[in-house]
């Protein structure tokens, strides 16, 4: 009998332009994970226009985020990387799934609530968004999910939605589980070492992004908020959260024990540690960038390899929708 390895599902939004949070932690999970798991990332395209997207912006975005995850290691060979659109299975699961998703689910959704509060009108799709990530990961029979802690409870309604479906309909799907990774999953902003670092937050200094030029990585890095201390060491004080953040991101640059990076800034000041981060992060992301930029000029590559990704998709999705649409009792064409 053969074991079929652990299925992992991702998704990332092309909103924005990637950071050193989510290189660190996210995308190095899952170039760690290809040949070891079955891998899926979806450029989640659907999910984008939850809130109001400027067409040829979203097209943009979307090919450069494809370009910057396969510059950063992901192999199209080892891992189904595809755009969500082109994957039909998804949206029509969505459907399927809203129909035994109750209503008090999604209105309990912390990020929602959070949105909502900001906006004078907010979309259906909005509030729907879990639901349609409930599909996006269960299409796939999913294990694992990788997320930050702020994407848990999009998860627990996941496998709630899953649990109820099998209830009313028979066992149909895996019930997956979320995985947190414990370092990196949080990079803070290098402006406000209390806020997550944010994609959607174009602020200069605020992050650093992975297309940056080295100059502007010294400069981001020089300016980051540490605090009154002079003491260089890992610690979870808030009142220490700057210099914290920027040893957590020297740490994942540069694979370095925590041990071993305190006794290398022993007696140093915040300078030397600034330095020596901003340098680490620019050796760190050079053959990323060099590879981002061969790829982003040759579009018929990215559209020949995104291509190969949504054939593999559909392959796994498309037989799940029909399975579920026959449970639920449609009558499915032949």
């Amino acid at each position: 009998m053969t074991t079929r390895k652990t299925r992992v599902f991702s998704g990332i939004q092309p909103s924005g332009m990637l950071h050193i949070g989510n290189y660190l932690g996210a995308i190095q999970q899952w170039v760690a994970g290809q040949g070891q798991k079955t891998n899926f990332i979806c450029i989640v395209d659907l999910h984008a226009i939850t809130v109001p997207q400027d067409p040829e912006a979203l097209r943009r975005q979307t090919r450069e985020l494809a370009a910057l995850l396969i510059a950063s290691g992901i192999d199209p060979q080892q891992t189904t990387l595809f755009v969500q659109s082109h994957v039909r299975a998804h949206a029509e699961g969505c459907w399927v799934l809203n129909c035994v998703t109750p209503l008090g689910w999604l209105e309990r959704m912390t990020q929602y609530k959070t949105k909502a509060q900001k906006q004078e009108s907010v979309l259906t799709g909005l509030l729907d968004y879990p639901v349609l990530q409930a599909a996006d990961i269960l299409l796939y029979d999913t294990d694992e999910v990788p997320v930050g802690d702020d994407q848990k409870q999009h998860i627990e309604l996941a496998r709630d939605i899953a649990g109820r479906f099998n209830h009313l309909f028979g066992e149909t799907f895996v019930v997956p589980k979320p995985v947190i990774r414990e370092s990196g999953a949080r990079i803070m902003a290098l402006n406000d070492p209390s806020a997550k670092m944010s994609k959607s937050d174009f602020t200069r200094g605020h992050a650093i992004r992975i297309t940056d030029t080295p100059d502007e990585i010294r400069w981001v890095v020089k300016r980051a908020v540490t605090d009154p201390g002079r003491d260089i060491s890992f610690s979870a004080d808030p009142d220490r959260a700057g210099v914290n953040n920027l040893l957590q991101i020297y740490e994942l640059f540069t694979g370095q024990s925590r041990a071993a990076i305190e006794a290398h800034f022993a007696g140093k000041g915040y300078g030397a540690l600034k330095t020596d981060v901003a340098e680490a992060v620019i050796e760190g992301l050079r053959p990323i960038r060099e590879r981002f930029d061969q790829l982003i000029t040759d579009p018929a590559e990215l559209d020949r390899l995104l291509a190969i990704g949504a054939e593999h998709a559909r392959a796994v999705a498309d037989p799940k929708i029909r399975l579920m649409m026959e449970r639920v009792g449609f009558v499915l064409p032949a």
